[in-house]
């Protein structure tokens, strides 16, 4: 008999349940009702802003300490400030009476990593819960084999994890917990297609095994839909119409609704929301086509150089690259797509790119028309200089909100540069932002926060435009609208460097493709023209 016969399934209950976050007139949810019977497999969905993410913090008890995607970012007086209306139960409690009864996942797997080593991390949670030492490893041992890291030794720094084993390690963390009710908040967003399948697959035998409750918060249909019992759609709260828009089995739901899912921004099988059209010149009056930014022969890494004492002085030693010998050319009006497996650089090759690393090695080098007396390295220029010219778009949003309030995020940079706000209006109504101009960045839904950091990049209109997965936590529609933006400013000559897993928006973009090697397989960087071309 396995030990995970103590797991009990969680029940869960909502009446009438809603939540309004500080400083929000809107509710992020409002009038929920909903029944989630022990042992259910639960597939939520709904457009960005519906308050998925919302619900899940709720069940796991930690709204109001933690954003909606999980930053901490709240104050003990928002958490005064907000209001929530309602009850909402696991088990017939409210979800902080049940700590322990619910583990969460989040997006972003960087975020769950707590401790240096492998084993160390899955045990902090069951420690937490004061499981006694002798459980707990067993517990260990057994949660990384369901997840498949059972291979891994204990003392394996979890730096050196990709993201998709971030993910499995994630999760053995919270199964080590023996919760009754497993929350995942888009859990896949992030990763490379096998990466995605790696997370999908060990949930399932999680699950198989434990035979817990689930509620796994997705856009896309087509991984999770036969992994779950059930889906449930959610609107945004208005306070006037009730959360639930649909509830059923998948494929009744699928079948019979797929119109109206459309509508509300559901990705469902085989269906690509429309976008604009590339023109086909391309923004010849603004320069497309000039080269803009160079990389010749480039090393990156994310660690610093370090020094080492020598009998006559110190000598200092360059890190270990994650990546070497790529070569890739950003010109004016042209799309460039990093695509490559979790863990094989592209971030750090976009931030090395976008003058906010030093290259380990190799160059990276701007022609004058990008600039214009800066000089030609761009890790050299002061931030000034670099904004108005390169805008990085962060994987992680959080990382680049520097104010309280949607609008003054979006002011900002233009008013350190000096220029006029004539584009704020226009950002704001494009990428879905206008209603929010008052509310906390930080207590935006995760395709909000996204929306939100392009935005900002946006407003002090750079030449080149580096997007660090773009399209995570977007719905149907704000990725279509997301997508026609951008092919726009491609026309009118902006340069788009992507990195990113998704296939469909970069085929929407076109331009060129640099494919990066798994950095186990000493593959270098290579630029392959045209393989995203429409």
């Amino acid at each position: 008999m396995t030990s995970f016969d103590d797991v009990r399934p969680a029940a869960v209950t909502a009446r009438g349940w809603g939540w309004r976050h500080a400083g929000r007139s809107r509710p992020a949810v409002s009038g929920l009702d909903l029944d989630i019977r022990p042992g259910e497999r639960v597939l939520l969905l709904g457009p960005s802003g519906a308050g998925k993410s919302t619900l899940l913090h709720a069940l796991a008890g930690v709204l109001g300490d933690n954003s909606p995607a999980g930053a901490a970012a709240s104050t003990a007086a928002d958490a005064e400030d907000s209001d929530e209306t309602g009850s909402l139960l696991i088990d017939g409690a409210p979800p902080r009476a049940r700590r322990g009864r619910a583990g969460l996942m989040q997006q972003d797997p960087e975020t769950q990593v707590v401790l240096s080593r492998l084993g160390d991390d899955v045990a902090f949670g069951a420690e937490n819960l004061s499981v006694p030492p002798a459980d707990i490893w067993r517990r260990v041992a057994e949660a990384l084999d369901d997840v498949g890291l059972a291979g891994l030794p204990l003392q394996h720094p979890t730096s050196a994890l990709s993201g998709g084993q971030k993910q499995r390690l994630a999760l053995a963390g919270i199964l080590a917990m023996r919760p009754g009710l497993l929350l995942l908040d888009e859990p896949t967003a992030n990763l490379d297609p096998a990466g995605v399948l790696e997370v999908r697959d060990a949930v399932g035998r999680c699950l198989d095994k434990t035979g817990a409750t689930l509620v796994v918060v997705e856009h896309r249909v087509d991984v999770w839909k036969d992994l779950v019992d059930r889906i449930v759609v959610l609107q945004p709260g208005s306070g006037t119409e009730p959360a639930v828009l649909l509830d059923g089995p998948p494929e009744q739901v699928l079948e019979q609704a797929r119109d109206m899912l459309i509508a509300a921004g559901v990705w469902v099988p085989g269906y690509v929301p429309a976008t604009r059209a590339r023109a086909g010149t391309g923004g010849e009056a603004n320069g497309a086509g000039q080269l803009l930014l160079a990389a010749e022969e480039l090393a990156v890494s994310r660690e610093r150089p370090r020094r080492t004492g020598l009998l006559r002085g110190f000598s200092t030693v360059p890190p270990a690259p994650v990546q070497s010998g790529i070569t890739a050319q950003v010109r004016a009006g042209q799309a460039l797509t990093v695509t490559g497996p979790n863990g094989s650089g592209k971030s750090t090759f976009a931030l090395t790119l976008a003058g906010l690393l030093a290259p380990v090695a190799g160059s990276v080098s701007a022609t004058t028309e990008l600039s214009a007396g800066a000089g030609i390295d761009p890790y050299k220029w002061k931030a000034q200089q670099l904004i108005a010219r390169i805008g990085t778009v962060f994987q992680e949003p959080e990382h680049q909100f520097v104010t309280g309030r949607v609008l003054d995020e979006l002011t900002f940079g233009p008013r350190q540069l000096g220029r006029g706000e004539e584009r704020v209006d226009e950002l704001l109504e494009r990428l879905r932002l206008t209603g929010l101009v008052d509310a906390n960045p930080y207590t935006l839904s995760g395709g909000e926060k996204r929306r939100l950091s392009v935005a900002t990049v946006l407003a002090a209109h750079p030449q080149v435009l580096v997007l660090d997965e773009p399209t995570f936590g977007q719905d149907a529609n704000t990725w279509a609208e997301l997508a026609s933006f951008l092919s726009e400013l491609l026309d009118a000559g902006t340069a788009v460097v992507s990195v990113t897993h998704d296939a469909e928006f970069s085929h929407v973009l076109g331009g060129s493709e640099l494919k990066l090697g798994a950095p186990q397989s000493g593959l270098p960087g290579r630029t392959t023209p045209g393989v995203v071309a429409p």
